[in-house]
């Protein structure tokens, strides 16, 4: 079963003994044994494994993990370093140089992120080689909406990165009376344009952090 080696073994304990989670894992057998599936097996829950429940300062909600070799692992727009970026985090990078004038360079994996409390969290956790949205109806939408609902239990206010038409769909699900939600397009290149370059999701975030006196995120990889 599950280990994340933290506190979300508590927080999703009845989800992951749950009938969704059972009809998931029994899919995904199937899926790694017969085609190539992303990410490694092993990596599936890595955002939760690196970014406990209670350390969560800021979510950053992504669709489904990328598809081509070599490239998820797990946290949401990051790719292992070393794989080429993709357009969607140059231009994540091209709004954090602007907002903050921070400059991540050629980094590609967002770990150090995940480990200041960004979630790095895909609606979808699994993708198989080449197929787009092709785990997107095995049933861990669901088990995401899960993970959105307990994090907007928490008591202690976080903020919700929604980037697309997919990402602010979950704003139903969060309590907007305590935690805060920065929305726009999606970074993707087709997107970008239309409302995600200058929106300053990253000062926002942390302007918020400090006004309910905690600590801001270090966004400098």
């Amino acid at each position: 079963m599950v280990d994340f080696g933290n506190d979300w073994n508590d927080v999703l304990s009845d989800v992951i003994h749950g009938e969704n989670y059972q009809k998931i894992r029994e899919f995904l057998k199937k899926e790694y044994s017969s085609y190539y599936v992303y990410p490694p097996m092993e990596l599936i829950f890595n955002a939760f494994k690196l970014t406990p429940y209670g350390k969560v300062k800021a979510v950053i909600l992504g669709q489904d993990p990328y598809h081509e070799y070599g490239q998820a692992h797990g946290l949401s727009f990051s790719v292992t370093q070393g794989t080429p970026m993709p357009p969607s985090l140059k231009n994540i990078y091209k709004e954090l140089k602007s907002d903050l004038g921070v400059d991540n360079g050629s980094k590609t994996d967002l770990t150090p992120w995940a480990k200041e409390g960004v979630l790095l969290l895909n609606a979808t956790l699994t993708v198989r080689d080449g197929q787009a949205n092709s785990h997107a109806k095995c049933g861990w939408a669901e088990f995401t909406d899960e993970v959105i609902k307990r994090l907007s239990d928490r008591q202690t206010p976080m903020v919700f990165i929604l980037w697309g038409a997919n990402a602010r769909q979950k704003k139903a699900l969060i309590d907007l009376s305590r935690h805060f939600v920065v929305e726009s397009a999606h970074p993707s290149p087709l997107s970008a344009n239309s409302g995600f370059f200058g929106s300053k999701p990253f000062s926002k975030t942390n302007e918020f952090l400090r006004r309910v006196g905690q600590t801001p995120i270090d966004w400098q990889l």
